[in-house]
């Protein structure tokens, strides 16, 4: 270890609150949380960057005590800032005062002990006690998951088949939906040598129709605009889950539903799929995904989509980079399994190291748009036109908006 650490030695590390960091309380997605073991992590990384400096080569930080108070609670998509202070050296223990904050709101404080040691000791421990991939009989299986009604979960070989499961309503995303979507994220989170592929497909006809704006006209305002937030992390979550995420395509991806798909990893789609993005044509802006989207087609073919909400053909798609391959509809699954088989026989840190670093070279930007999309569509929302897209949509007409 090097010289120079010392008490008060200070470290911050910020996140922002996505689907893999929460949980659902009492099943109920508006009782979505920060989670207690999330909140207990980022205090304890904001420790080890402290440490990081005074590391040897060779050398890492573990984690030895921990004593923390949860005081507050935070949703979806809040700023969270974990802080770690240096209150003691004991040779290699070193003592800390950790906190938690979102904004001004003290959410959780106490005390971490953290040892440095050789990595070379940890691994000689664990190759100790842990038996090989092989002995251990590796499994997961839906079965582990909480009961889901709008989901369908099949895990086999290491693969997970999810299917949007509401096919009256064309597979669109509604509150119980968005809530077992991040459910699901923390599965998948927590279970990365289990399952390392996953495949989302829709059921019947659709992949999905983007939002149920059938909810809107019930949701306050306020309630809307947190909707949307916990949707757009929930797909910028997808990012960061160790497994390769592969959307199988198999009928219309509007809205939500074709942001869903730009938020897989890879995107797969029948001939018969189409693309688009029409909220326009109810009277508001996508609430979220414009930077993903605009990723993968670009500035101009991204303006063509939003702003005339006219849907793309599969083969534009391809085209446009929006999606990797085109496969015949009966063989989409089987060319979805045949791909996660491919992936499975490559070495998976390093598929999850890649996976990373793609999405950390777009920057900052992708990650923090959908505050202003969200805050955009919001306000369109309050507009007579949107009321007007709505009452539209309920009835089945082309709507007749008054501000052109």
């Amino acid at each position: 270890m090097k010289t120079g650490l010392q008490q008060g030695i200070t470290a911050d590390l910020t996140w922002i609150v996505d689907a893999s960091m929460v949980i659902t309380l009492g099943g109920d997605a508006r009782a979505t949380v920060f989670s207690t073991p999330n909140m207990i992590l980022l205090m304890e990384r904001a420790a080890r960057e402290a440490l990081r400096p005074f590391l040897e080569p060779g050398e890492e930080s573990v984690g030895v005590d921990v004593n923390i108070r949860h005081l507050a609670g935070t949703g979806m998509g809040d700023t969270v800032v974990g802080t770690a202070v240096v209150t003691a050296v004991e040779g290699r223990r070193i003592h800390f005062q950790v906190e938690c904050r979102a904004g001004t709101r003290l959410l959780g404080q106490g005390t971490h002990v953290r040892a440095v040691v050789p990595t070379a000791k940890i691994i000689e421990n664990l190759n100790s006690l842990t038996p090989n991939a092989s002995a251990m009989n590796l499994s997961a299986s839906a079965a582990d998951l909480p009961a889901l009604s709008t989901l369908q979960v099949t895990v086999r070989d290491r693969i997970a088949h999810v299917v949007l499961n509401r096919p009256s309503a064309l597979n669109a995303v509604d509150v119980r939906m968005t809530g077992e979507l991040e459910q699901l994220v923390s599965w998948l989170a927590g279970h990365a040598q289990q399952v390392r592929a996953v495949l989302i497909s829709g059921a019947g006809r659709a992949f999905c129709a983007g939002d149920d704006v059938r909810e809107l006209p019930a949701i306050p305002i306020e309630q809307a605009r947190a909707l949307s937030l916990r949707q757009a992390q929930l797909y910028l979550a997808f990012e960061r889950l160790p497994q390769t995420i592969i959307a199988l395509v198999n009928g219309d991806a509007f809205g939500g539903g074709c942001v869903l798909a730009c938020a897989a990893d890879l995107r797969l789609a029948c001939h018969s799929a189409r693309f688009a993005m029409p909220e326009i044509r109810l009277g508001w802006p996508p609430g979220y995904g414009l930077a993903q989207l605009t990723a993968l087609v670009g500035k101009s073919r991204a303006l063509q989509l939003c702003l005339t909400g006219d849907p793309i053909s599969s083969s534009q798609a391809l085209d446009w980079g929006l999606i990797n391959e085109l496969v015949p509809a009966g063989q989409l699954l089987a060319r979805g399994r045949q791909l996660c088989d491919r992936l499975l026989q490559l070495p998976a840190e390093a598929l999850r190291a890649t996976k990373q670093l793609i999405h950390l070279d777009e920057g900052s930007q992708p990650k923090v748009a959908h505050r202003a999309d969200t805050e955009a569509y919001i306000r369109c929302l309050q507009r007579p036109d949107a009321i007007e897209g709505l009452n539209a949509f309920a009835e089945k007409r082309p709507p007749k908006f008054t501000e052109p």
